[in-house]
This record gives C-alpha cells, structure tokens and sequence, in this order.
C-alpha cells in the first residue's frame, strides 16, 4: 500500500473540499443529525417494504438479506463523467469487436496478440457460437464496467461484466429512494436523470430485434426463477419495461420460432433478455440436465429467428485472464489507446509471474479467473498467516486459475453514521445499453460501498451496501 494519503471524493488529500460537493455540503451543515438518523431509518424501511433484498448462497440454505443503503450521495462532476463516458465507450465497442472475432475469423490470435490457448481452453468460450450472427452484430447488449478510483483524475477498470451484468435496480430504487426522502437536495443540485432507464433498456433490445420482424417487436425477460439472488431485479425490470417475466417452461419452440404461452395460446418472441446463465439455456446444446431452459432455443438462434440478450458465450470477455489483455483488445480494434486504463495484472498461468505472486502475496490482490461476488478471492495485507499458507498452495495447484494485482488506495466517500460523516472505499458499476443504433451510458451507475471500516470489498454478499450516484450537469 501506498504512503500517500488516500483520496477522499469529498475532501480530497488535504480536507479541502471538493468542487462537486459544495452544494451538497451546504445542505448538510444545516440538517439536524436527528432528522438523518431518522431519514436513515426510514430507508431502511424503504427497502423492507420493497422487497430490495438479494440471497447469499454457501450456507445450508440461502439467505435472503436487505441491501445496506447509505443516504450520503456519491458526487461526480459533469467533466469527470464526460471522461469517463468516452473511456467506457471505447471499452464497450472493443469488447463486442472482440466478442464477434473469437467467433469468426479470430485475428487477434492470428497476430499474436493473445495466445490461441487463452480463447481454445477457455470454459467461457462456447464452441456453439463460431460463425453464428447475432442480429444487428451486438453480443453485448448490457456491459457494467466496473472501476475505481485512486485520485483526482486517476481511474481504472477493475473488471468487465458482459454476461449478465446486476445491479441496475439497485441504482434505480436508490435515486427513487433519494428523491422522495430529499426532493430539496435535488431542487438544489443539478443531478442528471437516471430514471428514464427502462424506457431506454426496452428501446435499445427492441432496436435488435431480428431483421424482418414486423410491427413492435415482441421483448420478455427470462428468470431462472423466484429462488435466483437476483430475482427481484428480474422482476423489476419486467414490470418497469411493461414486459412479461417468463421462465423456462414458459416457453416452447413452435413453427421454428420461440413462443410464450398465454391466455390467448402462444406468442411468438423478438428479443429474449435472459437472466440464465449459458450452460443451462438449452438443454438440447448445452446441459441435458438444465430444468431452466428452453430446448432447441439455440437452432433458432442460429437461424436468427430471435435476439437473446446478452449473447451466449459474452462471458469470455468476464473472464479475469483475458481481462489483463484488455489493453491490446481495445488497441487491436479501435487502432487508439485506452482511455480508461486496467489495473496491473500478473496472470498466475505466467511461472515468471507466479513466481513473483508467491513471494509478494501479503501485498497483493489475488482472484479467480472466473470468480464474481467477491468469493474465491484474497487480500493479502489483510490476510492471516492461515489465509495466505492456504491460498499458496491453491495457487502452486492451479496457477492458471488465478490473476494476481496490487492493493489498490481505493478512494472514499462518507456514509451517514451516528458519529456523523465517515469515509469508506466505493466502486462505480456504470450501466451501458448497446444496440446497432447506439451506446447509451447510464449517467452514473451503482456505487457500492464497503461498510465495514478499513474494508475493501464492496460486494453485497460480503457485507458491502450501495448509495446514490450523482452526476451534475455542470
């Protein structure tokens, strides 16, 4: 870790405070402490009555738990969102250019860019999409970059999400929440609007639907069910985009096209964005065993009879081995360097690397190539001497699992607490619509934030919340 102190997003290195939140902290001076604990409480009860609740898994059974909300917002200028959004774009386009070679004619491996074998024994790569044409070319219809900050003007991606990228409803009731508990703060404060999401989500699948769909075409989401951790969100977005909410026995292939039952018999569907994860969307291409998808789904996919949101096989760009190659990728297809730059990566698979990793695992970050949620990981400097004894030998048994990188100074931002303002490390999960039309980014996006004092790790299974994202219109 760094002796330089750590960036405070209010407050900056030296307790001056920053330009974004001046108006806010005006506010703030004038508020009784009394009043926020009890706006506090009272999202809280927001929450409840709700239902914004997620289930953590590992246990005997799944535990369903509130979402933390902390009422300070996360504030960023409209200079620093104008950067990022740039950097975003540029992200998202390559990776969907990388998704579609890999596929294709996989010329970034024929340059020597990326090793063939880092795409040919990857278990995200799907051998059932080569040569297939998602309509309108998009793979990656819905992508949350995930970054953090270290400084004033320093951010890094900390890694991609194009599979089946969560949160967004937690974004959304966040701002709700915000706007009926503190409607003066928003009079008082330009804050971009993030509430039109549904509308655009609908517009954006609607705009890749297969060509030769005729009239509106026709969009349901797809949940693996009501026991799925993200559930409520699958739910949500549906009844926001005035969509039906289907499961797998919900749907047939009929007449070479995927229909849903009704009241009124089947109804064929455009655009399917599915919430199941690839291996058990259909059963008769992927696991024979899988209850949650739709047999023969692919062959209709494949004949570009319906659209599936995200595309099968995105989640190779997920993965934290390719994630290190990112800056090639975006220089391979866009012929620019990355605006956004990657945090350094040792790829464990590397013996020179690994090497370095075992000798420096208290200082480092140490992930699952695969691995999301925050489980399978380790934090060295926060590690026991157990922890790391038994993280070394997973690393000698499988090196190519892992991906290994710095301890970042994460910045920080307050959250309410009954001593008053307190900072705590946060990341940004900014939300980007893709179609052949078009890349709309969310102005804003998720802020998690770890509670816990001292923690790094945001994620809501592991005992992290979320706030509102502002960006101002300045």
């Amino acid at each position: 870790m760094s002796d330089t102190p750590i960036f405070d997003e209010m407050w900056g290195r030296d307790d001056t405070l920053r330009a974004p939140y001046q108006g806010f902290q005006t506010w703030f001076d004038g508020e009784e402490p009394r009043r926020l604990r009890a706006k506090q409480r009272e999202a809280e009860e927001l929450f409840r009555l709700t239902g914004i609740t997620f289930n953590v898994y590992g246990r005997a059974e799944a535990e369903e738990r509130l979402i933390p909300f902390d009422i300070i917002p996360r504030i960023i200028s409209g200079r620093e969102w104008q950067k990022l959004s740039k950097g975003i774009e540029q992200r998202v386009r390559a990776i969907n250019a990388f998704l579609y070679d890999i596929y294709h004619g996989q010329e970034i491996i024929k340059a020597g860019r990326i090793p063939r074998e880092m795409i040919s024994k990857n278990e995200a790569f799907l051998p059932q999409m080569m040569g297939v044409e998602p309509p309108g070319g998009i793979y990656t219809h819905i992508v949350g970059i995930d970054l953090v900050r270290t400084g004033d003007d320093e951010f890094y991606v900390l890694e991609d999400n194009a599979r089946t990228p969560s949160g967004v409803s937690y974004m959304l009731e966040n701002r709700e929440t915000m706007l009926q508990m503190f409607p003066e703060l928003f009079s008082q404060n330009r804050v971009q609007p993030v509430q039109n999401y549904p509308v655009e989500l609908l517009r954006s699948l609607a705009a890749c639907a297969p060509a030769g769909t005729e009239g509106k075409p026709c969009v349901a989401v797809m949940t693996p069910g009501i026991f799925n951790s993200a559930y409520f969100e699958h739910s949500f977005l549906a009844d926001q985009m005035g969509v039906e909410l289907v499961e797998g026995h919900d749907l047939h292939v009929v007449d070479g096209r995927v229909q849903m039952r009704t009241t009124r018999g089947y109804k064929p569907i455009d655009v399917i964005y599915r919430r199941v994860d690839d291996d058990f969307l259909d059963p008769l291409n992927f696991n024979p065993e899988s209850a949650l998808g739709v047999p023969g789904i692919m062959d209709v996919y494949r004949a570009g009879r319906i659209t599936i949101a995200n595309a099968p096989g995105t989640g190779i760009s997920d993965d934290k081995a390719v994630y290190s190659y990112m800056p090639e990728i975006v220089e391979f297809y866009t012929g620019e360097r990355p605006l956004l730059e990657n945090v350094p990566t040792w790829r464990c698979s590397d013996p020179e690397s690994l090497a370095y990793v075992l000798d420096n695992l208290a200082d480092l970050v140490v992930k699952e190539v695969h691995g999301s949620g925050g489980y399978g990981m380790l934090i060295g400097p926060t590690a026991t001497k157990k922890d790391l004894s038994d993280f070394r030998k997973k690393l000698k048994a499988r090196p190519a699992n892992y991906i290994a990188q710095p301890t970042l100074s994460l910045s920080t931002v307050p959250i309410f607490t009954n001593k008053g303002l307190a900072p705590r490390h946060v990341d940004l999960r900014p939300f980007v619509l893709v179609s052949p039309d078009d890349i709309r980014i969310v102005p804003g996006g998720l802020t998690r934030v770890a509670l816990k004092k001292g923690s790094l790790v945001v994620n809501s299974s592991q005992g992290g919340g979320t706030k509102d994202t502002w960006v101002l219109e300045d």
